[in-house]
């Protein structure tokens, strides 16, 4: 009977149960087992109830646009659970100079398609809309097919630096944690790039993709109970004697034609593959004594951290409407960004409340208190909002966010290469292609396709 461990419970790794779970109720003869070092299941998936509250410590939906998510619930019986964000409420406002100003009408990321909406805005000086009518009608040469680049420099070279400094950067904070000047366009933004292959303009790309689209989908989905709804449910389907909680993972061999799995106890067990789905950190200390090169390069994979703080309140705040606000580095704020939970879900809080979700970067050295503190003069700053709340929650989450650099394709090809020479070894995970939900799920069920062929 062929063996198979699963190294790291968050999403990447209970997709990968689940689908190979699926395989062996069908019949294929398999066994496998899933360490995860900590005392749950999810990762950074992780939902808070509090005296009526629904609080998200990490990911609060996934982008509907992206159906591996969708399919995955579905297969789960949790289709009736889905709820799309309030899209009739959907704006999102960046704060320039001190003050909110609203996303223009149309945008999608970086990318205005609506003339007249870009045109009134005053997010933007005239050179930058003159620049946006322009690269519609002179776009720019496309980014060469082996050549990569900043999201900076490919946003620029459409739409110049204003875009990059208020629109790009602190869309891509929220997500990465990182610098748009460092992170890669063809790994972060393949869409796009794509785009440019094929249309030089991105202004005329979006356009003809949403002609060929139809009706719009919400932008984000998320479930009644809150993203550890989801986490809970694949959890439920796995039989509770192949889940190895508290058990971290610290060495594994080759040995004849199995793979030695050791646990920090000292404790071990044979298996034919081995699927890591921990941080590429992690897959690189426990690779270095099987292929040093691979380890190196996984452990070239940089990770940022973040932290993020609910403020609850009883009362409706007397904010804009909208989903929330963005940080501009140039702002010299702490944070990063702040979400109107109420305003963005349904259900989240109790009838007449409010819930603001902040976003710092980095693992904050201040305590609990200092950071609420932090949090609350920034919101009373931008938002005008007061008055205490009712209670506060901080999660942090250190090494959680990685980065895609300029040629993190290539990196990834040399990984792949190394990784042949493993057999049985498959690497998964948000480190590689694509952080989102969708994006985990998608790779770990490829993964399991090719394993069980």
């Amino acid at each position: 009977m062929r063996r198979i461990a699963i190294i790291g419970g968050g999403i990447s790794g209970l997709a990968a149960a689940y689908y190979i779970g699926q395989a062996r109720r069908a019949g294929s003869p398999l066994d496998w087992m899933l360490y995860e070092s900590s005392d749950r299941l999810g990762g950074v998936i992780k939902t808070e109830r509090r005296d009526g509250f629904l609080m998200e410590g990490g990911p609060d939906s996934f982008l509907a646009a992206k159906p591996a998510a969708a399919e995955l619930a579905g297969e789960l019986g949790l289709a009736d659970q889905l709820i799309p964000s309030n899209d009739a409420r959907r704006k999102t406002y960046i704060l320039h100079r001190g003050r909110l100003v609203a996303m223009p009408d149309g945008l999608q990321m970086m990318v205005p398609t609506n003339p007249w909406a870009t045109a009134l805005s005053p997010l933007f000086s005239w050179k930058t809309k003159s620049r946006m009518l322009r690269e519609f009608l002179f776009p720019p040469e496309a980014l060469a097919i082996d050549e990569d680049e900043s999201v900076a420099g490919f946003v620029e070279r459409h739409f110049g630096s204003e875009v990059v400094d208020r629109l790009a950067s602190p869309l891509l904070a929220g997500v990465y944690g990182g610098d748009a000047a460092l992170l890669s366009a063809r790994s972060v933004l393949p869409s796009f790039v794509a785009m440019e292959l094929e249309h030089r303009s991105l202004v005329r790309g979006v356009l003809r993709s949403r002609k060929r689209l139809g009706a719009p989908l919400p932008l984000f989905t998320s479930f009644r109970g809150g993203m550890q709804q989801f986490t809970d449910a694949i959890e439920a389907t796995l039989p509770s004697l192949s889940l190895r909680k508290n058990t971290p993972i610290v060495a594994m061999h080759r040995e004849n034609e199995s793979w030695r799995v050791v646990s920090r106890d000292g404790r071990y067990e044979n298996f034919s593959d081995v699927v890591i789905a921990a941080p590429a950190y992690v897959a690189a200390t426990l690779l270095r004594t099987e292929d040093t090169q691979l380890a190196d390069e996984l452990s070239q994979i940089e990770y940022a951290s973040s932290v993020t703080i609910s403020l609850a309140y009883g009362n409706e705040l007397r904010i804009p409407g909208g989903f929330g606000f963005l940080v501009p580095r140039a702002e010299n704020r702490r944070m990063l960004a702040c979400t109107f939970v109420h305003q963005k879900f349904s259900g989240r809080t109790p009838q007449g409340s409010s819930l603001l979700r902040i976003f710092l970067s980095g693992i904050q050295q201040e305590n609990d208190a200092s950071l609420v503190a932090l949090a609350r003069a920034e919101t009373a700053e931008i938002l005008g909002v007061i008055e205490p709340p009712m209670f506060a929650a901080v999660t942090r989450w250190p090494h959680a966010m990685p980065q895609y650099p300029v040629r993190h394709e290539r990196r990834l090809s040399r990984i792949e290469e190394r990784t042949t020479h493993l057999p049985g070894v498959h690497l998964i995970g948000n480190s590689f292609r694509g952080v989102g939900i969708s994006d985990c799920i998608r790779t770990a069920k490829n993964m399991a396709a090719k394993l069980l062929a």
